[in-house]
């Protein structure tokens, strides 16, 4: 059974930071591309960072310099840094995984930038 559970998040002002959290089970966790998306009010979700198994990363162009996604193998996690926040990444924060054809997503964590 692969499960996402998320942590972290939280309300923030302007310029500050938060960092997301995904504990994953169930999947051969090093071999997976994971990822971080967002859904603002109002909006489609989003595809906000990814990382593959060997480390590679690749953001979405209004969050590059700010956000940083990074992994540990040894614990099958994979998190999201947040910084220099802006009102704009306010919504709720998804982490995600493909297995077998089948997308599984965290339960989302909200993040409001906001002073």
């Amino acid at each position: 059974q692969v499960r996402l559970v998320q942590s972290g998040g939280g309300l923030v002002q302007p310029g500050g930071s938060l960092r997301l959290s995904c504990a994953t089970s169930g999947i051969t966790f090093k071999i997976h591309t994971m990822d971080w998306n967002r859904q603002a009010p109002g909006k489609q979700r989003e595809l906000v960072a990814r990382i593959d198994s060997r480390g590679s990363t690749n953001y979405t162009d209004s969050v590059k310099g700010r956000f940083t996604i990074s992994r540990d193998n040894a614990r099958n996690m994979v998190y999201l840094q947040m910084n220099n926040l802006e009102p704009e990444d306010t919504g709720v924060y998804y982490c995600g995984v493909d297995r077998a054809g089948k997308r599984y997503w965290g339960q989302g964590t909200q993040v409001t930038v906001s002073s």
